[in-house]
């Protein structure tokens, strides 16, 4: 079967790209921070220089095996689908299930220790520039030397190839799983990420307002938080359509095929949360944290340096990830759905008419995941300013908010559309004889 899974990479390379590139993104953030701790351990570094790599990379390497694992399973889940006619084809020809999952998984590994071994150059140089940023910020000595070795390498590696296996091998058990009871697993995860995010959430209150750790708390609650909610997302999104009063023929088609494309749409919302929920948590933390210090009158130590560049660096990295898990999300659902819409338009609908329904389906994933987001970012947020500052909601307002909703919802938007009006060139029984 792993024979098999070589010749379909080599057959059909294409439905593989967005897996490639999720692993390739997601092995040089790992390798890149890890890097550090390969820097600290190094010979002639002096403690308070160790003291702020070690933390970078340990903070930032298991937000980066979260997103690794977030982004390679959204988008597994997404090819796998899309591979369903050629599965069961698979199963009528007498491969069994167990067959289907070792050749699915090989190609995945196989993918992914591609991109795991491209992102090798790309993460050594991102070593260099975020020391040099670090000793930039009087963080970390100038005499320090960049250095690349074990940790970096295997932990990359490691992490990315068993990310890929794990994540195909739930998307393909799943794909050929012909009876019996559904969702334990993914029932269990919820509860325990929602349970676990909440205490963490409560524990802050715990904290004395001057705590070096006050934030740990509040931020991985949150975290856990967006996750439980982005497991959720099939029930949420199916909760919200059945309250929603669209009308009219582009509001008909986008309800109808949101309900039965719910758990699809899921690979689209777990990033969408998780992005809304950690930027908005981490950025509003770390403004309430930069105006207690300024009130304070204290300059700022290495330790509060350390902390607001690991914050920044971990929303800008939490960005880009996101925003590609979406776009690769979106667009391979999307291209995948070019046999819907050449149905839709032989019974009738327009492209207009097909475009707003892709135009509100963007908007309503937008709205569930900014609202559960944000839902899981203020779970933190409200502690923490609580404890810190002895007030409900930070002083900042909507512009921090506002600006990662811009963020989402263009992400979501100009992906769908741009992808829906390339999709709509192809005439309608072009699109269906193709695809069938």
């Amino acid at each position: 079967m792993f024979a098999l899974a070589l010749r379909s990479i080599r057959r059909r390379p294409g439905r593989f790209g967005a897996t490639l590139l999720s692993a390739f993104l997601g092995a040089a953030i790992i390798m890149t921070f890890n890097s550090m701790h390969d820097t600290a351990g190094a010979k002639g570094v002096d403690a308070t220089s160790a003291e702020s790599l070690s933390t970078a990379a340990g903070v930032v390497g298991g937000y980066g095996t979260l997103l690794v694992f977030f982004a390679v399973a959204s988008t597994l889940t997404v090819n796998v689908r899309q591979r369903s006619a050629e599965i069961e084809l698979l199963r009528c020809s007498g491969a069994t299930p167990a067959q289907i999952k070792r050749m699915v998984v090989g190609e995945s590994v196989a993918v992914a220790l591609v991109g795991a071994l491209l992102a090798i150059g790309p993460a050594m140089l991102g070593g260099r520039l975020l020391l040099d940023l670090f000793q930039d910020s009087g963080q970390v000595a100038e005499s320090v030397d960049y250095t690349f070795g074990t940790v970096a390498l295997l932990s990359g590696i490691d992490i990315t190839v068993l990310a890929a296996a794990g994540a195909a091998f739930l998307a393909v058990r799943r794909a050929t799983r012909k009876t019996g009871p559904r969702g334990r697993g993914r029932t269990f995860f919820v509860r325990a990420a929602l349970v676990l995010g909440g205490l963490s959430v409560c524990s802050t209150f715990a904290f004395s307002s001057t705590a070096a750790a006050l934030m740990a708390p509040a931020a991985y609650g949150a975290i856990l938080l967006a996750v439980g909610f982005a497991l959720l997302s099939p029930k949420l999104l199916r909760a919200l359509l059945d309250r929603l009063p669209l009308t009219g023929p582009s509001g008909y088609l986008a309800v109808r095929t949101m309900r039965e494309r719910a758990a699809q749409l899921s690979g689209v919302l777990m990033p969408l949360i998780l992005f809304t929920g950690m930027a908005t948590a981490t950025l509003y933390m770390q403004a309430v944290e930069n105006d207690a210090i300024d009130a304070s009158g204290v300059p700022k130590s290495i330790d509060a340096k350390n902390l607001e560049t690991l914050n920044l660096v971990v929303v800008g990295i939490i960005v880009v990830f996101s925003c590609i898990m979406l776009i690769n999300s979106l667009y391979a659902a999307t291209t995948y759905r070019r046999r819907e819409f050449g149905q839709q338009r032989l019974a009738g609908a327009t492209p207009g008419q097909v475009l707003g329904m892709i135009g509100i389906e963007s908007l309503v994933l937008t709205v569930t995941g900014v609202v559960f987001g944000t839902a899981a970012g203020l779970a933190g947020i409200i502690p923490f300013t609580m404890v810190r500052t002895d007030s409900v909601l930070p002083d900042e307002g909507l512009g921090i908010w506002l600006g990662i909703v811009a963020v989402a919802g263009t992400a979501v938007l100009a992906t769908s559309l741009v992808t829906a009006r390339r999709a709509l060139r192809t005439p309608a029984v072009g699109a269906v004889s193709l695809a069938a």
